[in-house]
């Protein structure tokens, strides 16, 4: 309910309330008329017998609607401010598309041209619980009814929606089932069976200009409504293919453009929205181009001269004013000028083509040689080419090339998007000098958003694990947001035997008592070992001392700072090798510090293992030294968590994921085995008896057995260590490596 009374008190709708005909003839005509009822059109586009105040009042004082003969020139020329009123709005809440679109869906809301877009971007996020875009993809072109290749339309079908489902992009259309938005539902139509969740795609139109809208009037209603055109209407139905709408209403019937106003300002709101809090990222947005008139032009020169330019795709072979785009791109010189003979071409292309009046042409003319001052930021997409590429990666390098951002950032809007195929082909380019920082920033960020097709590509091209892993980050990957695990935070409740609070901070100390615990036995993980204790310790007086002083009054010289502690008097070298002992232990001390982790993709499978990150897991588990162990202690470490999920009561199915990661290590473990006693028996039966000083000297076999993996243990490989054990002695001379017991 509260929902409905802020929808009711935020958005608006707009009567037209002074009947000014259209008519210049003045109306003496006695309240009433059947005559001008029928057949005089106010200003607003409706007949006189269709304003909701003169029907039941007509000629009544107290009706709210003013007619008269000399209205015209008491109020001037019929404007939305002085001749409409607002009222909350009476039409919002689920489209039920009847007919042919039988099962489509979507929201929408009726509201007043001047609403708000923060309002709008509340409603959308909160109320209809669509997600914040990464990217935005304004479609414009034109509004009447158009043919398409073949060729063109199956491209655009596949890239516009590959492009919206890999970055969680929104399309904004203009809505009606005509034109280019109508080619824009029918490519949703044609994959909606495969598409694994709702692309939003938000029509923004005209209250007006709808077929039906009557049918659509309500508070929080489901409503049925026939996306069928009446062939004598002048009117447009919705497209059932669109999963929201927003019908902006200005008071009038029948007329375009009263939309466009509050379209562009929800652009501009969203592309300020944040999508990497870090950098500072907010939605980028880019404008499409298929067809259309003399006005897409206009829309073209208007998005290139905004503060900041967006990018726009033009789609040659559409036809009309995206081919005129098209061919002046192509004849345009670097200096943004044509060649001689072409101007007096495309002018007379642009008169033949939109049939415009000489003024009108030379205004049109104009602004398209402006769009060329700026054709770094057009990119034209021509279906079949040659040099042909997918209109996603099209879209994806106009907007990388069109926001002249750094590479850095370029690597974080891919890695937002998910899309490794651009940074591989785009942004990594051969040459590029890439400096530590912002790379080891994307392989934190790609951990924590499980995107391990960037992982591998930040690893291809230079990223140092041991230089990269450190404690804090470690524990901030521990204490990410992204992909909560219930399990993980129940397992530290239970070995610290308490409740732990809101906001709590898991520390590698709380991790190392985990892992202790779910491998059983004697098993003693590194984080809680002495040493590493020691160095946690200092890491973490060190960051104190630290905080102390950045804080101090003096912190800020820093220039007089450091030369004051590196201006010292020259010294001759001492040969003490006392000191030479304690500056070396100081070294290391650092070097351990800095470089905690001699194996850091065993650290790092354990943290995607603890957090059920099982895709990660694979790949990492592919990395780094001791395959075997890994394999082992990873499949310990699920069967473990399935076992405590069991009888924590967890509502969802988490246990289940845990079973089968569990069993699908377990498969490996056998996997690999099984190849490397077909390589090398020897070697083999030597692995399982290595002890393993990353994972407690345990060695492999002793895993197998304290995760209970019977075929491992049952495997022949195994089956002939053992022999060899039981033999003892005997065969000492045989494997001089196998180690035996005295007692």
């Amino acid at each position: 309910m509260d929902n409905i009374t802020w929808i009711e008190k935020t958005f608006h709708k707009r009567d037209c309330v002074h009947i000014i005909p259209r008519s210049r003839e003045p109306h003496r005509c006695i309240p009433g008329c059947q005559i001008c009822q029928r057949l005089v059109r106010c200003c607003c586009g409706q007949l006189l017998q269709q304003h909701s105040r003169y029907i039941g009042n007509l000629g009544s004082s107290s009706s709210g609607v003013h007619l008269g003969s000399n209205l015209h020139q008491e109020l001037g020329p019929w404007t939305v401010e002085r001749h409409t009123v607002k009222s909350p709005t009476d039409a919002y809440g689920t489209i039920l598309f009847q007919g042919g679109s039988q099962g489509c869906k979507a929201k929408y809301v009726r509201l007043s041209d001047d609403s708000k877009t923060e309002d709008i971007v509340h409603l959308m996020v909160n109320y209809w619980r669509m997600n914040i875009p990464k990217l935005v993809i304004s479609v414009h072109g034109g509004t009447q009814k158009f043919e398409m290749h073949p060729t063109m339309k199956e491209a655009l079908c596949k890239g516009l929606i590959k492009v919206a489902e890999t970055t969680g992009a929104w399309i904004l259309t203009g809505g009606i089932n005509n034109g280019v938005a109508a080619h824009i539902g029918d490519s949703i139509k044609e994959v909606a069976s495969r598409l694994t969740h709702t692309v939003c795609t938000v029509g923004i139109a005209p209250w007006g200009v709808i077929e039906g809208r009557d049918d659509l009037l309500g508070q929080n209603v489901m409503a049925q409504y026939q996306a069928l055109k009446n062939p004598l209407s002048k009117l447009h139905v919705l497209n059932s293919h669109h999963s929201h709408f927003l019908l902006v209403d200005d008071g009038t019937v029948g007329k375009h453009g009263g939309e466009i106003h509050i379209r562009r300002e929800l652009e501009k709101k969203i592309s300020q929205q944040q999508i990497h809090t870090r950098t500072a990222t907010c939605v980028p947005l880019v404008a499409i181009f298929i067809e259309g008139g003399p006005n897409s032009i206009y829309t073209v020169l208007e998005y290139l001269q905004q503060k900041p330019p967006v990018p726009v795709v033009v789609f040659e072979g559409s036809g009309r004013a995206a081919d005129l785009l098209a061919y002046v791109y192509e004849q345009t010189e670097s200096c943004g000028s044509l060649p001689e003979g072409i101007e007096s071409e495309v002018f007379a292309t642009i008169r033949r083509m939109f049939t415009l009046n000489q003024k009108d042409t030379a205004y049109l003319f104009q602004s398209l040689l402006a769009c060329m001052k700026i054709k770094n930021l057009i990119t034209v997409y021509r279906a079949g080419s040659e040099e042909h590429q997918d209109i996603d990666v099209a879209i994806l390098t106009a907007l990388l090339r069109g926001t002249n951002t750094s590479p850095n950032d370029q690597l974080v809007l891919a890695l937002t998007w998910n899309r490794v195929d651009i940074a591989e082909n785009q942004i990594f380019l051969h040459g590029q000098q890439w400096r530590t920082e912002p790379l080891e920033q994307a392989m934190l960020d790609a951990l924590i958003l499980n995107k391990v097709a960037f992982v591998k590509l930040l690893i291809e091209n230079g990223v140092n694990m041991h230089k990269f892993l450190t404690i804090p980050r470690l524990e901030e990957l521990y204490n990410t947001k992204q992909h909560a695990n219930q399990t993980l935070l129940h397992l530290i409740q239970d070995v610290k035997k308490g409740t732990l609070p809101a906001g709590y901070k898991i520390t590698l100390m709380d991790i190392g008592l985990v892992v202790e615990f779910l491998m059983g036995g004697t098993f003693r993980c590194n984080y809680t070992k002495k040493p590493f204790r020691a160095m946690y310790k200092s890491l973490q007086q060190r960051s104190t001392r630290n905080a102390v002083s950045n804080t101090s009054p003096h912190s800020s010289n820093t220039r007089h700072k450091y030369f004051i502690q590196t201006a010292q008097p020259y010294k001759p070298k001492v040969n003490n090798s006392n000191d030479d002992k304690k500056t070396t232990g100081i070294v290391e001390n650092e070097d351990r510090i800095t470089k905690p982790f001699p194996h850091p993709f065993n650290e790092l499978l354990v943290w995607a293992v603890l957090t059920n990150r099982q895709t990660m897991a694979l790949f990492l588990w592919q990395h780094g030294e001791d395959s075997l162990a890994k394999v082992l202690v990873a499949r310990k470490l699920y069967l473990s968590m399935y076992h405590e999920a069991r009888l924590c009561d967890i509502a969802d199915d988490t246990w289940r994921k845990l079973k089968a990661n569990s069993k699908e290590f377990g498969k490996l473990a056998l996997e690999l085995l099984d190849k490397a006693h077909k390589q090398n028996e020897r070697m083999a039966m030597k692995l399982l008896t290595y002890e393993l000083s990353s994972w407690s000297s345990f060695t492999c076999l002793k895993l197998a057995v304290f995760g209970r993996l019977r075929a491992f243990v049952g495997h022949t490989c195994t089956q002939k260590l053992l022999s060899d054990i039981w033999m003892g002695r005997l065969n000492l001379r045989k494997n001089p490596w196998v180690k035996h017991s005295d007692n």
